[in-house]
């Protein structure tokens, strides 16, 4: 037997009602409208009346939405459909753990499991220094996002921009970026970095902590 979409929506929400009975939660009962009478006839239904619900081709169910929780809830799925989807083009991007576990949270398990889902080759040895121009490329893109002093961290999705821009590894990108936030714009070019560039360098965190001081 094929069911029609109200005889779904109806067996959906008897199976619903007959768990909350079975737990004992009566003001979920009580608010979809259930009486004493109801809460009796729901305790005589199996699971034949359930089937036999499909050839119903109308419902009994009064439904409304609830904007005021229905945004939140898009919302919220939508910014975690997107946090998943960025954790999972950094790891194609090659992004080591330590990178995921600072910004995400990520632990190993999960790493090695998303590496593998995503067949991502395995990272041997440590990777090499990016060469001049590729540098050069980095310490611009770079910089275009880490230019004031109170910078403490650059937004996720920036790394694949940086990489983008860059050329260079994500590997590269990740431990340029903290040599810069631990120690200051160690890595800028000096052929390319105009004195009023240099004058406003965001300070090291060595520096902050003592100015703070």
């Amino acid at each position: 037997m094929i069911g029609t979409k109200e005889a779904d929506l109806v067996t959906a929400v008897l199976l619903y009602a007959m768990r909350c009975l079975a737990e004992g939660d009566q003001h979920a009962l009580r608010a979809m409208h259930f009486g004493p009478k109801e809460i009796e006839a729901l305790r005589e239904l199996n699971l034949a009346d359930l089937y036999r619900v499909g050839a119903l081709q109308a419902h009994c169910l009064s439904i409304a939405l609830d904007r005021d929780v229905f945004w939140p809830m898009i919302a919220n799925l939508r910014a975690t459909r997107e946090n998943e989807e960025l954790q999972r083009d950094l790891i194609q991007a090659d992004a080591p753990l330590e990178m995921m576990r600072s910004l995400f949270g990520t632990g190993s398990r999960e790493y090695t499991r998303l590496r593998r889902m995503l067949a991502v080759e395995p990272a041997v040895g440590r990777p090499p220094e990016p060469d001049e121009e590729t540098g050069h490329r980095l310490w611009h893109a770079l910089s275009a996002r880490l230019t004031s002093a109170a910078d403490e961290e650059i937004d996720p999705k920036e790394y694949l921009a940086v990489q983008r821009e860059s050329g260079a590894s994500m590997r590269a990108v990740w431990n340029l970026v903290q040599r810069w936030l631990e120690y200051g714009d160690v890595y800028a070019p000096a052929d390319t970095v105009p004195s009023s560039q240099t004058a406003s360098r965001p300070a090291s965190r060595p520096e902050r902590r003592a100015a703070s001081g």
